[in-house]
């Protein structure tokens, strides 16, 4: 099996003024795209998206993910048309709930995220494809709006989601859904039928795209990795494959709160299943995995420190790229 598109993540926690360089060097040993973040309180998703596209020739740039509680649809669609005016095939954008602390901490929470970000994803598709939008939702209210350059060829938009009735959601209203880091191939395969399920309620049969985020940590002792997988399997919102959820309740009420502790108890076959992890022919295998639970792109992203992440990149695109 040939591995999928190989993309990389420009964490939030990274300085601004690194984008253009790093940007650079994502295109110069291969990757097919680079995926910003926006993360409370660090930088913003769509600026970002402007630096990295300007800095590279043909690197595809990914969005991942705009909250959409945060922004007017009319807005978003305002500022996706000019990137995608610019930067012809190259914008990636995503929409997604955000993470409700941050939205509540902004005065953006609402009784319905599934409603905010169905009409969200919505409006903004249909303006990108040069309709006149008339919406008077739960949470979108637009009056007879026209972009007045819409782009000539609209972006894919994905949905950012992870549970049930997300996934579903995903699947009727978006052209592509993100899972996030950690996401196990059986997740992966679940989350594909969710979506699934969503597009043949809405009577779509065009492509969806699927893209992973999954951890890369180009070194046996996968240090980096299993601190990012404790933090993540110590909340209760991580999904799992159903078949590690008993051993990891168990690893984390045994850690009571040591995220080392954990990090140093899981099992080298659950990192293995979470993350891409160890030598060229493991992290191959990794991702040929993701590719087979339904994968259709995969993003790396690397370890928080600044030098092990080029690093890791760039041993991961020799490896994986023929970089």
């Amino acid at each position: 099996m040939d591995n999928p598109p190989l993309s990389v993540m420009f964490r939030c926690d990274s300085p601004p003024e690194n984008l253009p360089a790093y940007a650079q060097l994502a295109e110069r040993i291969g990757y097919d795209e680079l995926w910003v973040v926006e993360d409370c309180f660090f930088t913003g998703a769509i600026s970002a998206a402007a630096v990295a596209a300007a800095s590279t020739e043909t690197l595809k740039i990914g969005i991942g993910i705009l909250p959409a509680a945060f922004r007017n649809p009319a807005l978003a669609a305002m500022e996706l048309a000019n990137l995608s005016r610019l930067f012809p095939g190259r914008i990636l954008p995503g929409f997604g709930h955000g993470v409700p602390s941050w939205v509540r901490q902004v005065g953006a929470h609402h009784p319905s995220p599934l409603a905010v970000l169905e009409e969200t994803i919505g409006a903004v598709r249909a303006l990108l494809h040069g309709e006149t939008v008339t919406m008077h939702g739960r949470h979108v209210n637009l009056d007879d709006v026209t972009l007045a350059f819409p782009p000539g060829e609209p972006p894919l938009i994905s949905a950012g989601v992870r549970n049930e009735k997300s996934l579903r959601l995903a699947g009727r209203v978006a052209d592509g859904t993100i899972l996030a880091e950690g996401a196990a191939p059986a997740y992966i395969a679940w989350a594909r039928e969710r979506i699934d399920e969503g597009r043949a309620e809405a009577g779509r049969t065009d492509p969806h795209r699927v893209t992973v985020y999954a951890h890369l940590d180009f070194d046996e002792a996968a240090r980096s990795a299993r601190s990012e997988l404790a933090a993540q399997f110590n909340s209760p919102a991580q999904p799992s494959d159903p078949a590690d959820a008993e051993t990891l309740a168990r690893l984390v009420a045994d850690a009571k709160g040591d995220l080392d502790a954990l990090a140093a108890a899981l099992p080298d076959e659950i990192v293995d299943r979470y993350a891409v992890t160890g030598d060229a022919s493991q992290c191959g295998s990794a991702v040929q995995r993701l590719a087979a639970a339904g994968a259709d792109a995969v993003v790396l992203v690397p370890p928080r420190d600044a030098d092990l992440s080029v690093a890791h990149l760039t041993l991961a695109a020799e490896a994986l790229l023929g970089g």
